[in-house]
């Protein structure tokens, strides 16, 4: 167990917007979250999945929408609290930990508010060791364990309870709900016993994390190159390097997806590469990765789907995720 205060998450997001391969809106908007509440309530407990009891109850926690809402219609920053107490009621029993649902930018880092501010610790671990567009394609799943029940809540106050047949249905309910909310919401969900977590979410996701922002902060103080300092800590592949010359970019079923055309420059001038997208950057043409990201070529700062637009210049690293959990005893 080890407490995580302020400066701590500053390196968590931005490690996470890295492994969350563009994932969603600007992860800024769940950090100040995260951030607000640490302020106000004081340093989270993180512990690792083998800290915890076998008959513990963890839920995860999360933001779900489209990335272009996410910035105009910004959360209060409550509604998450609102959600899971609503599951923790709904289920008729006090939830001992919380998570991340998945390892992008946004979702690794909102589950700090309900640590902080219902007191309660966070485990180090999420259901993928990266982001993963729709609630089902998880590691859980695979486990059988059910996305829902899930409490949905959104800044009004309005919250709702999905109990759907499996992880799909309670994914495509939650986006007709969350478009009806404004196309951003809060959700808590994906109950699990500690034994469960063990045994089917990657662990140490938050701390690799952290300390890939680390090593990025870190080379750009010392004036070093950060994608270098990367790539070498991750082991990752640069892909390619050059502008963005065309997007196309739609909203489907709560989701937003497209594709863009990067035209190479440097040693891939002359060539192009397209990255298709659905909320996160899914697929580079010919990659050797499962985990693409894109980044400023001077900072390394994450490149997200919603910022893709003409002349954007950027490097496309691949990087292979972490090893799922083994099953305890």
């Amino acid at each position: 167990m080890r407490l995580i205060h302020t400066e701590n998450l500053e390196d968590i997001a931005l490690g996470a917007a890295v492994l969350g391969g563009g994932s969603r809106g600007d992860p800024d908007v769940a950090k100040q979250i995260g951030m607000e509440a640490l302020r106000t309530s004081g340093p989270v407990q993180l512990v690792l999945p083998d800290e915890i009891s076998d008959d513990c109850l963890v839920a995860t926690s999360a933001l779900i929408g489209t990335p272009m809402e996410m910035v105009e219609k910004l959360p209060k920053g409550t509604e998450v609290v609102g959600a899971f107490l609503a599951l923790q009621t709904f289920v008729d029993r006090a939830i001992d930990y919380t998570a991340a649902a998945d390892g992008d930018g946004l979702k690794s880092t909102t589950p700090f508010a309900v640590a902080a501010r219902l007191r309660i610790p966070m485990v180090d671990a999420d259901g993928i060791g990266g982001a993963g567009p729709e609630m089902q394609m998880v590691i859980p799943t695979i486990y059988g364990i059910a996305a829902g029940p899930m409490a949905i809540a959104d800044e009004k106050g309005n919250i709702s309870i999905i109990d759907a047949v499996d992880p799909a249905w309670t994914d495509r309910l939650a986006r007709t709900i969350c478009t009806e909310m404004g196309s951003t919401a809060m959700i808590a969900a994906c109950l699990m016993s500690g034994r469960q977590l063990k045994a089917s979410m990657t662990p140490g996701t938050l701390t690799r994390a952290e300390r890939i922002g680390q090593h990025i902060r870190q080379a750009r103080q010392q004036h070093q190159n950060p994608i270098e300092a990367l790539r070498k800590l991750t082991g990752g592949v640069e892909l390619f390097r050059g502008n963005v010359v065309d997007v196309q970019r739609r909203t489907e079923s709560g989701c937003v997806r497209g594709e863009a055309t990067f035209q190479g420059t440097g040693k891939w001038t002359g060539s192009q590469l397209t990255l298709r997208f659905e909320n996160e950057h899914l697929v580079a043409v010919e990659d050797r990765a499962d985990l693409i990201t894109v980044l400023d070529p001077e900072t390394a700062e994450p490149v997200t789907t919603k910022n893709l637009q003409y002349g954007v210049r950027a490097v496309i690293l691949g990087m292979q995720r972490e090893s799922p959990a083994r099953s305890y005893g």
